[in-house]
């Protein structure tokens, strides 16, 4: 689940929890922590936190005992600032597309909080999920009005100017046609056309600083491989793990998919077979995941990778061959 930082964690909570609460009938803190996928000591201090705020909470202690809220209260409402409530929205929005369950309490808070936005901060959600991509994994907090800028442009295809920061490497102003915002893993990065290097960079969005555009629009260019978060994921693989490679696999794409727990670097090249391009921490952890498939596979790419497959295959070769004394 994504979670906003801060006091935003908390809003965001106290939303899904008030829509579990209005339901009629009794939680257990046990019930409630399972829901809203926190502990129940969260539980309880969130519904001090609602009773603090006036929403009356009622409480049975002792065996079957929980909590609900009193019957035919008026509810105060839950104050938030412009940037608070856009955070919240979206978290709540990234958590709701987790799956399928249209009782979430992500997803009934959401319903609930969007009916009473105003229409500028509506636009303002929409122009960030219009403009977003997302690959599993959960968010660390960004820089909402940074990101909100960002979206507005990739949406309306405007040219865009920020100052970049990457480690050990002075600040830079970059010139940018940006494409589109993908959400993967704990991080935003953004996919853009680089005017100065004529070329297509990703840039962390957490390190780009006063996105401002320059009112100059563009034609959007046609992304490498015609999948931006296929494009971005793959790059960030090579750039990031000690160890990655490019395999062959004869199994469907979704197959794979559900077998490895996310969708990343995962090309179809026909119903049976696809290519993947996997990063780790070493080749032997590598090798081990990808026999797991239960698929043949062949390696195109990585020879740490190719090297561990054979010691794997020898290691299971011996244990094959051993017999009891």
């Amino acid at each position: 689940m994504w979670e906003p930082v801060g006091m935003l964690a908390t809003s965001a909570r106290l939303l899904s929890l008030l829509s579990v609460l209005q339901r009629p009938r009794e939680w257990t803190s046990a019930e409630l922590a399972e829901r809203l996928d926190v502990t129940t000591r969260t539980v309880r201090a969130d519904v001090a936190k609602l009773r603090s705020l006036g929403y009356p909470v009622q409480s049975r202690p002792g065996l079957g005992g929980g909590y609900r809220l009193s019957a035919g209260s008026a509810m105060p409402p839950l104050l938030m600032d412009d940037d608070e409530a856009v955070a919240v929205a979206i978290g709540l929005g990234i958590a709701a597309g987790g799956g399928i369950d249209v009782e979430s309490p992500s997803l009934t808070a959401l319903a609930k909080l969007e009916q009473v936005m105003p229409s500028r901060l509506r636009h303002r959600v929409s122009a960030i999920r219009a403009a977003t991509s997302t690959v599993g994994g959960s968010a660390v907090g960004i820089d909402l009005p940074a990101l909100g800028v960002l979206a507005s442009a990739v949406r309306g295809r405007e040219r865009t100017r920020f100052d970049y920061t990457r480690p050990h490497e002075e600040t830079r102003g970059r010139h940018v046609e940006p494409h589109r915002l993908i959400r993967w893993e704990k991080l935003w990065y953004l996919l853009a056309w680089d005017l100065d290097r004529d070329d297509w960079r990703i840039f962390r969005v957490d390190r780009a600083a006063r996105p401002a555009p320059t009112g100059a629009t563009f034609i959007a260019r046609p992304v490498p491989g015609g999948d931006a978060a296929e494009y971005v994921t793959r790059s960030v693989i090579r750039g990031t793990w000690a160890c990655h490679a490019v395999v062959l696999v004869h199994a469907s794409a979704e197959l794979v998919r559900s077998r490895i727990g996310f969708p990343l670097g995962i090309e179809a090249l026909g119903p049976a077979v696809c290519r993947f391009t996997i990063g780790g921490s070493d080749a032997d952890e590598l090798a081990r995941r990808l026999m797991a498939l239960g698929a043949d596979v062949e390696v195109l790419e990585g020879g740490a990778l190719r090297e561990a497959m054979g010691r794997l295959a020898e290691r299971c070769r011996r244990a094959a061959g051993s017999a009891p004394g």
